[in-house]
């Protein structure tokens, strides 16, 4: 497949994404994956950053090795993508709210973000949920998007190994503070140009309230733990005229993250808000890919 051909390729993956159910676990090649690099870990770790250092090279060979062998951009990114189960869940916990349905919404919710739910009023999951919209759309659909407009099938598949490993081992605690200092480290490079785009899209999207949005983005986002994250959900908050982060509790742990965006608390109808902002940012990267085949080859005549 020839560079110029990719953004068609990548298209027609996003179609693919909208219309194909994803597969069971048991039918899905990044579980597959998943379950091959959790044996791997338990059976090399060690709390040592050398160790961590070779399981992440082992990953990103594997899912390289394997976009290879597909060699289909298309198929490869319509694996590495993850937007339709995204989108279906958080569409699921808004209709729990606005059913006032709030304990089903809580124990929905897990399936999207890591923080304890149990606390959690409506604008409090709603916020998370807008949050996990806007940092996943990075993750999920417009970094593979990215890598394989750059490097095709492998792209696609060698950063759909990164951003799993990160899920995997790229945790702050007792077990992977060292052992997945490398999967967190590659992961965040990975990312950073993808985060980026994305905030530029909701801008082009974003119409009088861009301001707002370069306003949350430049004043709120650097304070964010992490570098890419805190971009997208700053974005997509000042997009939407909501103040998101705030302080979160995952089991035991507190954590105090900063508040992004100025305006009012996110409710229900913003989680519906956030899906069809990230759907139109998305289009639009992938238009400007096209149009940029375009213009390519006319210059090329």
């Amino acid at each position: 497949m020839t560079v110029l051909s990719r953004p068609v390729a990548v298209g027609a993956a996003l179609v693919l994404d909208r219309v194909i159910p994803e597969p069971p676990n048991r039918w899905h090649p990044v579980a597959w994956f998943g379950s091959t690099m959790t044996k791997l870990e338990h059976r090399i770790w060690s709390d040592d950053r050398d160790t961590g250092l070779g399981y992440t090279i082992c990953g990103v060979a594997l899912g390289v090795a394997a976009g290879t062998l597909v060699r289909s951009t298309t198929i490869a990114l319509t694996v590495a993508l993850g937007g339709g189960g995204l989108r279906n869940v958080a569409h699921e916990v808004a209709e729990h709210l606005e059913a006032s349905d709030i304990d089903t919404a809580r124990r929905t919710l897990p399936s999207l973000v890591g923080r304890n739910p149990s606390e959690l009023d409506e604008s409090g999951i709603s916020a998370a949920v807008v949050e996990s919209v806007a940092e996943n759309t990075v993750d999920a659909v417009v970094a593979p998007l990215f890598w394989a407009l750059v490097a095709g099938a492998p792209g696609a598949l060698g950063y759909r190994a990164i951003n799993t490993m990160d899920a995997m081992v790229g945790h702050r605690n007792e077990r992977f503070e060292q052992f997945g200092w490398a999967s967190a480290r590659l992961d965040d490079a990975a990312n950073w140009i993808p985060a980026r785009l994305f905030a530029a899209s909701v801008w082009l999207i974003a119409g009088r309230r861009r301001a707002s949005l370069v306003r949350a983005v430049r004043d709120d986002s650097g304070a964010h733990p992490s570098p890419n994250a805190g971009v997208a959900e700053a974005a997509v908050a000042g997009a939407l005229d909501v103040q998101l982060g705030g302080t979160l509790r995952y089991g035991e742990r507190v954590e105090h993250r900063p508040l992004l965006g100025d305006g009012q608390r996110p409710s229900p109808e913003h989680i519906r808000s956030a899906t069809r902002l990230v759907d139109r940012a998305v289009a639009a990267l992938a238009g400007a890919a096209l149009a940029g085949t375009y213009l390519r080859q006319r210059v090329k005549r």
